[in-house]
């Protein structure tokens, strides 16, 4: 464990694993994943998307903290399943809903995935520590808090005076009742959020009182010891399973050894992957997107990427029959029909080359961003198809720096993860190709391509220096291409003139982005 405490995961990687076990357990396979530093854990089952925070959102050790992430996905998966809605937590009223939600979203949820209550135990034992002090807190939230605490958990951390403790207990005795009733009638969240108001008058609250939204670190007070947590997980056993060796019980669950092999190989494809070309590409200039908040369904055009894909069915295969002067087998209904190829012969098709592509982001695109983005795509979709050895770069300036940015590794095979780092990056800023291919240059000598394409649709920022650039990568062996992507033909026309005076051996323009997938596979056939 001393080891992994100090393991790094890479936000790809959690994206992965998130997605996978969000679809598994929601039933739902469509649901998106966003990952956002700093905001709590939210679902929108009308758009099944869950917005998950970063896992330093958390306390504890990064295993304790890759645990509470994963209960926190598991909640939000069974909101998905089970909610039609979910309000924002930062009023009284869509505080006490999810609240409600919550437990009847986790009895149903164990119904389907019982392995998961020790885990929800190990959750309870650790949050614990991060939930307010009910004496440290005044007015009507700390009545909302207590009633939140009380319920979920049969507890309250701190002292309720006067008649605040018989005012929550009979809230909670109703909530409990409520959710009894959704459960044995299959009532849904629209009846449980019939019952809000009846359960806000009991605990004299103004429905649109503002709840503080704080992340578990911003509530603790004195530091986090292991012994605290261990206590806390002995307390949730005793009370939840009343077993009588709840230490060992307890220890158990504190060790998480069934969710640890599952940590583990995280960290190690984190390091793998960090290997192949992720964190270490800093050192070369390269960079990753940090942020993974904007989500790739937007450039991900579905009739775009079949089409594409049905245009090269047959290079699936790897042999086509051909019509032909000659052949190895005689057609006679061609002979009949005095056509002049009447011999059938088999073609081989196929993509031996490795490849990298390079994408101009510029602001120059800014106004067809979206539509060049959902052109990559399905280019990087067929190419995946085909089987083809490919690497995805894409270029754009920062604050006044080049910022060469890796989309997909050659390494890496390509995923919904490599489209969310392309929809990560903006288009802005100018053309400093040669500078860009300089950055490259050192990180594709040990892929060694056959063919380097560039799509771009505007003029470099220096000519000369793209020449001397373009000459040394052909120097090596490396065929240099450059594909034009204008807005209309007069457009496409003037971007491919200014790139024969370029050094590429190829250069072609194309006036609608919807062809630019097929012109560079056709490029690529051997």
């Amino acid at each position: 464990m001393s080891k992994l405490e100090k393991a790094v995961m890479r936000n790809d990687v959690l994206l992965d694993i998130a997605t996978f076990l969000a679809r598994r357990w929601s039933g739902n396979d469509r649901t998106i994943i966003t990952l956002a530093p700093d905001r709590p854990p939210a679902t929108k089952p009308d758009k099944s998307q869950v917005t998950l925070p970063a896992l330093a959102y958390y306390v504890g050790t990064d295993f304790q903290r890759y645990r509470q992430w994963r209960v926190a996905l598991w909640y939000e998966s069974m909101r998905m399943r089970h909610s039609s809605k979910v309000l924002s937590n930062e009023h009284a009223f869509g505080f006490l809903l999810n609240t409600l939600e919550t437990k009847r979203v986790e009895i149903l949820g164990l119904r389907d995935w019982e392995g998961m209550e020790n885990e929800l135990i190990f959750y309870e034992g650790i949050s614990w520590q991060s939930r307010q002090l009910l004496n440290t807190i005044y007015g009507r939230y700390k009545i909302a808090e207590a009633f939140s605490q009380y319920f979920l958990t049969g507890y309250v951390k701190g002292e309720l005076f006067g008649g605040e403790l018989e005012k929550v207990q009979k809230a909670v005795e109703f909530a409990n009742e409520v959710v009894k009733e959704a459960l044995d009638n299959n009532y849904g969240t629209e009846w449980v959020e019939q019952q809000i108001p009846k359960l806000i008058k009991m605990l004299e609250l103004d429905p649109l009182v503002s709840i503080p939204v704080l992340a578990p670190r911003t509530r603790m007070g004195a530091s986090l010891t292991q012994q605290d947590v261990l206590k806390q997980i002995e307390k949730v056993v005793r009370t939840k399973k009343r077993e009588k060796d709840s230490e060992e019980k307890s220890k158990e669950i504190y060790e998480g050894s069934d969710v640890l092999h599952e940590f583990e190989a995280l960290v190690k494809e984190s390091k793998k992957t960090e290997n192949k070309g992720y964190d270490s590409l800093e050192n070369f200039g390269l960079s990753v997107p940090d942020r993974m908040d904007v989500d790739e369904t937007q450039i991900y055009d579905l009739d775009l990427i079949q089409k594409v894909k049905a245009a090269f069915r047959e290079w699936k295969t790897g042999w086509v029959e051909r019509h032909d002067e000659t052949g190895e087998e005689l057609d006679i209904e061609t002979i009949v029909e005095s056509l002049p190829k009447p011999f059938l012969s088999d073609v081989k098709l196929s993509i031996k080359s490795k490849v990298v592509l390079l994408l101009d982001h510029s602001s120059s695109i800014a106004d067809v961003e979206t539509e060049y983005k959902q052109a990559t795509v399905a280019l990087c979709e067929a190419l995946s198809y085909l089987g083809v050895k490919f690497a995805v770069y894409a270029f754009s300036t920062e604050n006044r720096q080049v910022k060469c940015w890796v989309v997909k590794p050659p390494t890496v095979k390509w995923s919904l993860v490599c489209a969310r780092r392309l929809a990560q990056i903006k288009a802005v800023g100018g053309t400093p190709l040669a500078e860009v291919y300089g950055l490259l240059q050192p990180v594709l000598k040990s892929f060694k391509p056959d063919i380097f394409v560039t799509l771009t649709d505007g003029e470099p920022s220096d000519f000369d220096a793209v020449r001397a650039m373009v000459l040394s990568y052909r120097k090596v062996g490396i065929k240099m291409v450059a594909i034009g992507v204008g807005r209309n033909l007069n457009d496409a026309v003037g971007i491919g003139q200014n790139l024969k005076y370029l050094n590429y051996e190829k250069a072609l323009s194309v006036s609608r982005l919807q062809d630019m997938p097929k012109k560079v596979i056709k490029l690529l056939r051997a």
